[in-house]
């Protein structure tokens, strides 16, 4: 089993530091899928991470997205650009 596969069996388990550890890894690997799949399990590190990428971008249609999935922060961001 590799540290991913690993990661993510306990993040499944409820595991919140594997969670972010995982999330970390995702974000290393551009995996999006990943992130976006714990943005929806409620993983802070996860939002972060898509938040960070789409102020980057000013993606304004990714940050909503990431707000209403209830990550208070994608929020702030996306009120500063508008």
């Amino acid at each position: 089993m590799t540290d991913f596969e690993t990661l993510r069996a306990l993040a499944d388990e409820g595991n919140e530091k594997a969670a972010d550890k995982l999330a970390d890894l995702a974000d290393e690997r551009s995996d999006l899928d990943t992130l976006n799949d714990l943005l929806d399990e409620g993983n802070d590190r996860a939002g972060e991470h898509l938040t960070r990428r789409a102020a980057a971008t000013k993606d304004l249609r990714e940050l909503q997205r990431i707000s209403d999935a209830g990550y208070e922060e994608a929020t702030e961001v996306l009120n500063t650009l508008l």
